[in-house]
């Protein structure tokens, strides 16, 4: 798998002055342009778009410097309709117009080309179990928060905190099979997942009892699972983990992530440092 992202990566270098999408990227990595753009944000710290438009910027400031051409040329060469365009781009990241860079010499910023390794680390075993479950409903209540890679998501803090206790307690009343009890479901996540960007988050349940008027529902298809175990400490563990899966695990399985909401389900320790975790994570199985 990692063989095969890294002739996507290629792919991309060798086609930076022309449109690259990501449907193209996955048929090289030979996986859906889902799971490719999951695979990407997950390993490289940022979406696709992002990673494209810093390469093509950091090879237009090489071009911007060495000054054998117009800068509207550069700017029409890397995708921007307009000089203009370029422009903001370029100060966006480089932190100086191009013009000015051309005129001084100013040092700029440069974004190095990627490549995946897998890192093995034969001290730890993730714990992990396929199941395949019938359609299902989440049932809770829900908001649109940002997406928070590190620490506790403020958000979501605020808004299970405002539910109160009563309504906690009777979201957990309607659990009635796996994953028991409380769950935090997220669903609608940006494709990119660039941190920042907006999902559906459920403080709920798994249930197929009848959904009161007040709270939200949603409706999960028939599928398949990867179902996470890990202990440790609280949040960070959890985040690692949800890491070490698109990193270390569906590299080394015959498994690829599909759309769907992504379970979780942890229970904190008394003094609120550690936890048990157990994720939820929609896959489908591959040919190779």
């Amino acid at each position: 798998m990692l063989e095969r992202l890294n002739e996507a990566m290629e792919h991309i270098e060798a086609h930076l002055d022309q449109p690259v999408g990501a449907g193209e990227l996955a048929r090289i990595a030979m996986t859906s342009e889902y799971h490719f753009r999951r695979m990407f944000s997950a390993l490289a710290g940022m979406p696709l778009s992002e990673y494209l438009r810093r390469r093509r910027l950091t090879v237009a400031g090489a071009e911007v410097l060495a000054g054998e051409r117009t800068l509207l040329d550069i700017a029409v060469r890397y995708g921007y309709g307009s000089g203009e365009a370029f422009a903001r781009a370029f100060r966006s990241m480089h932190g100086v117009g191009p013009g000015e860079a051309r005129r001084t010499g100013a040092a700029l910023r440069s974004q190095p080309r990627m490549a995946f390794r897998l890192i093995v680390e034969g001290s730890s075993t993730m714990q992990y179990r396929i199941v395949a479950k019938e359609e299902f409903r989440v049932v809770g209540k829900k908001a649109r928060v940002p997406l928070v890679y590190h620490g506790v998501n403020p958000a979501i803090a605020a808004f299970v905190k405002g539910l109160g206790p009563q309504i906690r307690q009777r979201i957990a009343e309607l659990s009635d099979q796996e994953p028991k009890g409380i769950v935090s479901v997220c669903d609608d996540l940006d494709p990119g997942r660039a941190e920042g960007s907006e999902l559906d988050y459920y403080h709920a349940v798994v249930s197929d009892a009848p959904v009161p008027g007040d709270l939200d529902a949603l409706t999960v298809p028939a599928g398949t699972w990867a179902v996470f175990t890990n202990t440790g400490p609280y949040p960070q563990a959890l985040q690692t983990l949800w890491g070490d899966i698109y990193a270390q695990w569906f590299p080394s399985n015959p498994y690829r992530s599909r759309p769907g909401p992504e379970i979780l389900r942890v229970q904190v320790s008394p003094d609120g440092t550690g936890a048990t975790a157990e994720l939820w994570i929609p896959v489908e199985r591959t040919s190779v």
